[in-house]
């Protein structure tokens, strides 16, 4: 058996309300539950919220809520790894006999069900504990520029000074969107950023954190481009 499980608190505070917020006509939830239902990847696909009225929307869409999540996984320093094995151990009560877990944010219009349909087949057909999406930085992360404390410009590696930007090595990073593993993986709370993970590269058009109210104008307007 797969399953998707889709954090979901009901405590955002930069953007309240953020996982059922309306987004281009629906909660912005909806977008992810009906992306891994349309993958067919998945037996189940599990909200984890301790929300009364997130619950209530996730079902509205498809998804199930078997249990509502305890307070102590609910606060602002859960974190993700908690939330997922707590929704692992509660399938293992069950006797579900669950293989591998796909962890999918609720906050991710732009995930489409061929990029879930990839990661399971990267997890399958490899001895890895995790294949989470990942997409390429816009500019050379080796040109990265900080502010001294006499709020002067210096490089974090000056050493690149002089670089051609076509010789320097391409960075990626955490799209935030989906992460397939194993449920051993998960159980043991291993870290998903190790030599053990493999990405699943996602076009940069297609990736937009969801963070803060601008972040949201930001994705709203994206969206209406390139899906609308």
């Amino acid at each position: 058996m797969n399953i998707a499980i889709i954090p979901a608190r009901g405590g955002s505070k930069r953007i309240p309300r953020k996982n059922i917020k309306e987004f281009h006509g629906k909660p912005m939830i909806a977008y992810s539950i009906e992306a891994a239902l349309d993958s067919e990847c998945f037996d189940k696909v599990i909200v984890s919220t301790d929300d009364k009225e997130i619950a209530e929307v996730a079902i509205q869409y498809g998804a199930e809520v078997p249990f509502m999540r305890p307070a102590n996984i609910a606060d602002d320093y859960a974190t993700t790894l908690d939330v997922i094995k707590h929704a692992v151990e509660y399938t293992e009560q069950q006797g579900w006999g669950v293989k591998s877990v796909c962890c999918i944010y609720a906050t991710a219009p732009f995930l489409i069900p061929e990029f879930i349909q990839r990661g399971l087949i990267e997890l399958t057909s490899s001895n890895i504990d995790y294949a989470f999406s990942a997409t390429s930085f816009p500019f050379p992360i080796q040109r990265a520029l900080k502010l001294n404390h006499e709020q002067r410009v210096e490089m974090f590696q000056p050493e690149y000074l002089n670089t051609r930007s076509q010789d320097l090595e391409e960075a990626y990073h955490d799209a935030g969107q989906f992460y397939w593993g194993t449920v051993e993986a998960f159980i043991e709370k291993k870290t998903i950023f190790g030599s053990n993970s493999k990405s699943i590269l996602l076009p940069r058009k297609r990736v937009q954190d969801i963070d803060t109210p601008e972040d949201w104008d930001l994705a709203e307007a994206l969206y209406r481009v390139i899906e609308c």
